[in-house]
C-alpha cells in the first residue's frame, strides 16, 4: 500500500508541478509531436486557417450541447425578400422552358437575361448602397433551388454571380474605389462578372496553378506605370463565353523587388475588364448538354495595373486565402441548393407519377420494389432539406464554417445523385424520354457537374472534411500545432504544456465515456428530450465521443501517415458529417413542432445516417493501419459490436403512401419544387392529374371493380373507357363528364414526347405529343 501511496503521490508531482511535468513528460511529447506533425504547404495552411466552426466543433468535442442547437432559431425572410420570392421569382419561373433553352436555344433566351439584368438576380449578395438587393443567405439558397426545379441552366446562371467570384470578393475585400467602379455595374446587369482559376494543369491543386503575373513597369493609359504582366490558360469557367469583367486567380512574382518585399509573392486575385486588350475569351463548352454558359478564356502578357488587384496592392498574395473564405460560405449555399431541388422534384413528382401510372390494377406505388426506392427519394430528401437548412442558418449566424459546408456540399449532391437515380428508375421510360413532358431528364444530367465543381466530391471526402475538421473543429490540436511551430521554442514548450495537460484529460474523458456508453448502449446518454427521440439523441452523442476517441488516437499513431491514409480519414469524416445530417434532422423535426406525420421519415433518416456512422467506424476498424489499435478502437467504442440496423421496410411503405396522398405534408416536403397551373405545362401536367385522380378516387375504385366482376371492358381507356360505363350505367353525366377531364390528365400524365425523324436528324424537336 505505501507503494502505490507512493507511486501516486510521484505522479501527482510530475503532473502538478508545471516545471517538472515539462521537462519528464511535455518536452519530449512536444519533440514527437513536432517530428510526427504532416508538413504542410501555404495553401493547405491558409485553407486550414480559413473560416469558422459550428456544430461541427461541438460533435466532434464528444459533449454536442443539444440546447444551445435547439435553441438556435431559424432563419426567417424579411419582408423585402419574402415579395421577390412571391412576385419577382415566381414570374421568372413562369418564363423558363428548359426544354427549348437546353435543345434549341442552348442558351437563357434574351427576355430571361434581360429580366434576370433588371429585377437584380445577380445582386443578391451585392450591398443596398451599390445597388444590390443584399438578401440572406436564407433567401438565396431558397431562390437558387426554386429556379433549379425549374431550370438548371437558369438556376447556374443566377447562382454564379452570387457565390465565389468578383462581387462576392469585392464587398469583403475590395478598395473603396473598386467597390464604386464595379458594384453598381454588377448590381444592374450592366456587367456581368466570371472568375477564372482552374486550369488544363491545375484542378484540385489550386496552388500548382502555372498562370503567371510578373510585377514589372509598363504602359497603360498612355503612361509608363508600375503594373502586372498577365499570362494565363483556364477552361470551365461558368459565364465566362458572356462575362464582361474577368475575375482572375494567378501566382505573382517580383523579381525586381518593385513592391520591395520577396520574390515569390503568392496567389493573387485581379478584376479586369474583358475588353481589355489581349484579354481572349476562348470557345465554349457544352457540360452534359446543359445551356449555362461555360467556357475558357486565355491571355498572353497581358498588362494591368497594380490597382487592379482586389483590395488593392496590400491583399497582393493573399488571393488563396480570400478565395476559401468566400468558398466557405459560398459552398453552403448554391450546390446544395441544386441538390435540395432535386430532392424536392424527385419527392413530389415521383409520389404523383406512383400513383397515376398504373399497372395490374393498381399504382405501381403500392408495390414494395417501388416503395422500396420511394423509401429513400422521400427519407432522404428530408435529410436534404434538413442539412440545407442548417447549414443557412449557420450561415444567417454570421459564421462561414468550412468543414461544414464541405460536408454539406459533399454530402447533399451524393444523396442528390441518389433520389434522382431513384426517381429515374420509377418513372422508366417516362424519365428518360427527352421532351417538354420530362421534368427530370435535366437534373438527372446535371448532377454529375454538381458532384465535380467546387470541390470535386472524392477531393472533398477523402482530404478536406476530416482534413480540416480533426484541426479545426478539435479542441486543442490547432493550438498545438500552432505551439509547434512557434519559433521560440521554449514559449512553444510552454505554451503545449498548459495544451497537452488539458488534452490528455480531453482524451482521458472519451476513452472511459466512450466505453460506458458502450457498455450501456448509451441509455445514460444526454439527450434534451423524452420520448420518440430520445434514443437517436443519445447514440448521436454517443457516436461522438467515440469519434473524439478515434480521431486523437489516429492522429497520435499515424501522426503525419494519416494525410496519405486517406481511406481511414475519409471513413472518419464519414462519421462527422452523418453526425451532423442526424443532428440536422433532429433539429428540424423540433423546429416544425414534433408532427407525427414526419416519423416515418424522419425514422427513415436517423436510422439510415447511425447505420452509415456504423459502417464509417467498421472501416475504420478493420482497415486500420496498426490492427492491435483497431481492435482496441473497436473494444471502447463498441464493446459488444456494432448493431445499427438499416431503415426498415415499414418506413418506407409510410413513406410511399405519405408520397402518394395530397395534403399539408407533402406540401412542407417539396415546396421548392415549381409547378403550374396548366395541363400543358412541364411539372403540371402530371400535378393536375394527381390531383383529380385523388379527387375521383372512390368513382375509379367503383369502375375498377366493375372491370373485375365483368361489367367493364378493362381494356378500354380515355374516351372509350368513359363511354363504355356511362353505357354500362355505372356513372351519371356529370361522372362522366369529370371522368373524361381526368383521363385526359392521366393519359397525358403517362404520356411521353415523340418527334417526326427527320426533325431529329436536323436538330428541330417540336413534339408530336398531344
Amino acid at each position: 500500500m505505501s507503494i502505490f501511496i507512493l507511486l501516486v503521490v510521484a505522479l501527482l508531482i510530475i503532473l502538478g508541478v508545471p516545471d517538472v511535468r515539462r521537462s519528464l513528460v511535455s518536452r519530449p511529447v512536444f519533440g514527437f509531436f513536432k517530428r510526427v506533425l504532416p508538413p504542410m504547404s501555404a495553401t493547405e495552411r491558409e485553407a486550414m486557417e480559413a473560416g469558422d466552426v459550428w456544430w461541427d466543433a461541438e460533435l466532434f468535442s464528444g459533449r454536442p450541447d443539444w440546447d444551445r442547437l435547439l435553441e438556435t432559431k431559424e432563419p426567417t425572410f424579411t419582408e423585402e425578400e419574402q415579395a421577390f420570392i412571391d412576385n419577382q421569382l415566381e414570374t421568372l419561373l413562369g418564363m423558363l422552358d428548359d426544354f427549348d433553352i437546353v435543345m434549341h436555344q442552348r442558351d437563357l433566351p434574351e427576355t430571361v437575361w434581360d429580366y434576370l439584368k433588371k429585377e437584380g438576380f445577380f445582386a443578391m449578395i451585392i450591398g443596398k448602397e451599390y445597388g444590390g438587393l443584399d438578401f440572406s443567405a436564407a433567401a438565396n439558397s431558397h431562390i437558387v433551388a426554386r429556379i433549379a426545379s425549374r431550370s438548371l441552366s437558369a438556376a447556374v446562371s443566377v447562382m454564379v454571380p452570387n457565390s465565389l467570384g468578383p462581387g462576392e470578393l469585392l464587398t469583403h475585400y475590395g478598395t473603396d474605389e473598386q467597390k464604386q467602379r464595379w458594384l453598381p455595374a454588377l448590381a444592374k446587369g450592366e456587367e456581368l462578372p466570371c472568375f477564372a482559376l482552374t486550369g488544363p494543369e491545375a484542378g484540385s491543386d489550386a496552388g500548382g496553378i502555372p498562370d503567371t503575373g510578373i510585377v514589372c513597369k509598363g504602359e497603360y493609359q498612355g503612361e509608363t506605370v508600375v503594373g502586372i504582366r498577365l499570362n494565363w490558360d483556364k477552361r470551365y469557367i461558368t459565364l465566362a463565353p458572356i462575362a464582361t469583367v474577368l475575375g482572375l486567380a494567378f501566382k505573382l512574382y517580383d523579381p525586381e523587388g518593385l513592391l520591395g518585399g520577396k520574390e515569390d509573392i503568392g496567389i493573387t486575385c485581379a478584376l479586369i475588364p474583358v475588353d481589355h486588350p489581349g484579354v481572349e475569351t476562348g470557345d465554349r463548352h457544352y457540360p452534359l448538354g446543359q445551356a449555362f454558359m461555360n467556357g475558357t478564356t486565355y491571355g498572353k502578357d497581358v498588362f494591368i495595373p497594380l490597382e487592379w488587384i482586389i483590395g488593392g496592392v496590400e491583399y497582393a498574395g493573399k488571393g488563396w486565402r480570400m478565395l476559401v473564405e468566400c468558398l466557405s460560405a459560398g459552398r453552403g449555399i448554391s450546390l446544395p441548393a441544386l441538390s435540395a431541388a432535386s430532392g424536392h422534384t424527385a419527392e413530389r413528382m415521383t409520389g404523383a407519377y406512383a400513383f397515376v401510372r398504373q399497372q395490374f390494377g393498381l399504382p405501381i406505388g403500392k408495390f414494395e420494389g417501388v416503395q422500396s426506392a420511394m423509401g429513400r427519394i422521400g427519407g432522404l430528401n428530408y435529410s436534404l432539406e434538413s442539412m440545407r437548412r442548417l447549414t443557412v442558418t449557420a450561415l444567417c449566424e454570421g459564421y462561414s464554417p468550412s468543414v461544414i459546408t464541405a460536408m454539406t456540399k459533399y454530402h447533399m449532391t451524393e444523396m442528390g445523385r441518389t433520389v434522382m437515380n431513384d426517381a429515374l428508375d420509377i418513372h422508366a421510360g417516362k424519365g428518360i424520354q427527352m421532351g417538354p413532358l420530362n421534368y427530370l431528364a435535366n437534373n438527372y444530367m446535371g448532377v454529375p457537374i454538381s458532384i465535380t465543381v467546387e470541390g470535386a466530391n472524392i477531393l472533398t471526402r477523402n482530404l478536406m472534411i476530416f482534413g480540416q475538421g480533426a484541426t479545426r473543429c478539435h479542441p486543442y490540436i490547432l493550438k498545438e500545432m500552432e505551439a509547434a511551430s512557434n519559433p521560440d521554442v521554449e514559449q512553444g514548450l510552454r505554451d503545449f504544456d498548459a495544451l497537452f495537460i488539458r488534452h490528455m484529460g480531453f482524451a482521458t474523458a472519451n476513452t472511459f465515456v466512450s466505453l460506458w456508453h458502450g457498455l450501456t448502449g448509451a441509455r445514460f446518454a444526454n439527450s434534451p428530450v423524452s420520448g420518440e427521440l430520445l434514443r437517436y439523441y443519445q447514440q448521436v452523442s454517443r457516436m461522438s465521443r467515440a469519434l473524439a476517441l478515434c480521431a486523437d488516437v489516429s492522429m497520435l499513431s499515424l501522426g503525419g501517415d494519416l494525410k496519405r491514409r486517406e481511406m481511414i480519414s475519409a471513413r472518419l469524416g464519414d462519421v462527422l458529417s452523418h453526425l451532423y445530417m442526424a443532428s440536422a434532422v433532429l433539429k428540424r423535426y423540433e423546429d416544425e413542432g414534433r408532427l407525427v406525420e414526419d416519423l416515418p421519415f424522419v425514422r427513415y433518416a436517423l436510422s439510415h445516417h447511425l447505420y452509415e456512422t456504423g459502417k464509417a467506424f467498421s472501416g475504420v476498424f478493420e482497415n486500420f493501419p496498426k490492427p492491435f489499435i483497431g481492435g482496441l478502437l473497436k473494444l471502447l467504442s463498441f464493446p459488444w459490436g456494432i448493431h445499427f440496423k438499416a431503415p426498415k421496410d415499414d418506413a418506407c411503405r409510410d413513406i410511399a403512401e405519405q408520397m402518394m396522398k395530397p395534403g399539408s405534408t407533402r406540401e412542407r416536403h417539396t415546396f421548392l419544387c415549381y409547378w403550374r397551373d396548366d395541363p400543358i405545362d412541364t411539372t403540371g401536367h402530371m400535378e393536375l392529374a394527381f390531383q383529380l385522380m385523388h379527387k375521383l378516387k372512390p368513382l375509379y375504385n367503383k369502375l375498377h371493380k366493375a372491370e373485375r366482376t365483368g361489367d367493364l371492358d378493362a381494356n378500354l381507356s380515355g374516351d372509350a373507357w368513359v363511354d363504355a360505363a356511362l353505357a354500362a350505367e355505372l356513372i351519371d353525366d356529370e361522372e362522366a363528364r369529370t371522368l373524361r377531364i381526368c383521363e385526359t390528365l392521366r393519359i397525358r400524365a403517362v404520356a411521353v414526347d415523340s418527334f417526326a425523324f427527320e426533325d431529329v436528324k436536323v436538330g428541330k424537336f417540336k413534339p408530336l405529343t398531344p
